[in-house]
């Protein structure tokens, strides 16, 4: 049985009402019961494994991962301060029809089962985290589609574990485990849905619902819209690539970004077999692609007319999404209040219509797949567009820097272009990246742009 999550107790209308939280009362008898019967366990260290679960994570670089494995005991485990060598247990996964060996780096007791990422992690609990190499070569979680990860993994203890003074905790035993359900955090709270335009075209969506909304549906609280738009790659059947190929969506929805702004997040998934009738032969582009995209979004923003704030509609997108925001923008511009296209291309003789948008791009230089100045399908790429906002009238704030800088690097480069765009009253920012300093791919220029919470903090100042 799948574990009941946001994903699945959510409707995705005005009138969903979410799922009681576990009363604590419940959970602190639980607690009791157990901790009654540990001294009982830890004599003899037999503690049953009662379910499997996989921990994945959608990663800013390589995409999703599979990262740890949650087992959870039947009854408590309490360390007394030890620590639980990777060595004693062994985890195995078969990916593709060929199964080998994953490398177990942490492992710890914990209440839930999550990622603990302090680096003295865990605390007394019902569960067991084995954390594993994310460099490990079958630690994917999906190829074009998700791979089919249900009871794909095997996890068996080889050694014993005992507390610091000698006493057994776990034994270990013959038998492996398999896991039950994968969990992936943030992606699980999207809820899945579909709109069908009033032509009769069809796209998948997926979406994030701010939790003050999740509590009170009947909230006239207002919320900013963020719409993402994937790239090429993601297009697909499965209303999940969307999510989990790259961090653009997660990063909007993860916690600490919600607990600062929060909003609507609403992501739609371009169907199989790819429309590509664009003019530019992508498809964002494609005219019934875009004008279901358009509808859906009216839709969405007339069905949660108290709750969604018509001035702060975000578009975010990255390559042939960075190509549908210009063109969007330019068919719709007064509709949206920002946009942070990312490794994009477009039509230069539209620029004068969108000169008054706030917009952050981003491009590599040496981007071999969308070219940072020529583009694609005879249409230019970023530099060329910024260029062509320039001669509309834009103030365009420029910077170029390494894509591989540490995190508080990249972001005090930012700092610095923005305050130079505040100086000069711009509200067009372009940031290039050095040739060579791309990691993995020089057109994966949006690895940093989501990470970067300069950039994400200038796009929630936004309003129309």
């Amino acid at each position: 049985m799948r574990r009941i999550t946001r994903r699945t107790a959510l409707a995705v209308t005005a009138g969903a009402v979410a799922a009681p939280a576990v009363s604590t009362a419940i959970a602190s008898a639980a607690d009791t019961t157990t901790a009654t019967s540990q001294g009982r366990q830890a004599t003899s260290g037999r503690n049953p494994v009662l379910r499997t679960d996989l921990v994945t994570r959608v990663t800013p670089r390589n995409n999703w991962l599979v990262t740890a494995v949650a087992l959870q005991y039947s009854h408590r485990i309490d360390l007394s301060g030890g620590v639980i060598p990777p060595s004693a247990f062994q985890v195995k996964a078969t990916v593709g029809g060929q199964t080998a060996a994953r490398t177990v780096t942490r492992v710890y007791s914990s209440t839930t089962a999550e990622v603990d990422d302090r680096s003295r992690p865990g605390r007394p609990g019902d569960r067991l985290i084995i954390e594993l190499d994310p460099n490990d070569s079958n630690a994917r979680a999906a190829g074009t589609d998700p791979l089919p990860l249900d009871r794909a993994y095997s996890v068996r203890q080889v050694a014993d574990v005992h507390a610091p003074e000698g006493e057994p905790v776990l034994r270990a035993g013959p038998f492996a485990s398999r896991n039950d359900d994968v969990i992936t955090p943030v992606v699980d709270d999207f809820a899945a849905g579909s709109f069908t335009d009033s032509a009769g075209f069809e796209l998948d969506f997926r979406l994030y619902q701010p939790e003050g909304f999740v509590r009170n549906p009947q909230t006239r609280k207002r919320y900013p819209l963020v719409v993402t738009l994937h790239g090429g790659g993601e297009v697909a059947d499965n209303n999940m690539t969307q999510l989990t190929s790259n961090r653009i969506a997660v990063t909007f929805a993860k916690p600490e970004r919600q607990r600062r702004d929060p909003a609507f997040v609403l992501s739609p998934q371009i169907p199989l077999p790819r429309p590509m009738d664009g003019p530019d032969g992508t498809d964002w582009t494609d005219a019934k692609v875009q004008a279901a995209l358009s509808e859906l979004i009216d839709t969405f923003v007339s069905e949660h007319s108290r709750n969604v704030d018509t001035a702060r509609l975000y578009l975010v997108g990255l390559s042939s999404g960075g190509r549908g925001i210009y063109s969007l923008l330019a068919k719709r511009p007064d509709t949206f209040a920002a946009a942070l296209p990312t490794a994009g291309w477009g039509d230069a003789t539209t620029m004068d219509r969108i000169t008054h948008i706030p917009m952050w791009a981003d491009h590599s230089v040496d981007d071999p797949v969308v070219p940072y100045r020529e583009g694609r399908f005879g249409n230019p790429g970023t530099w060329t567009l910024m260029n062509a906002l320039e001669t509309a009238g834009a103030r365009v704030s420029r910077g170029e820097w390494a894509n591989d800088l540490p995190k508080a690097q990249f972001e005090a480069r930012s700092r610095a272009l923005l305050r130079q765009a505040r100086a000069t009253r711009s509200h067009v920012l372009f940031t290039s990246y050095t040739p060579g300093t791309t990691p993995v791919n020089p057109h994966l220029a949006w690895a940093q742009t989501y990470e970067n919470d300069v950039v994400i903090d200038w796009l929630f100042d936004q309003s129309r």
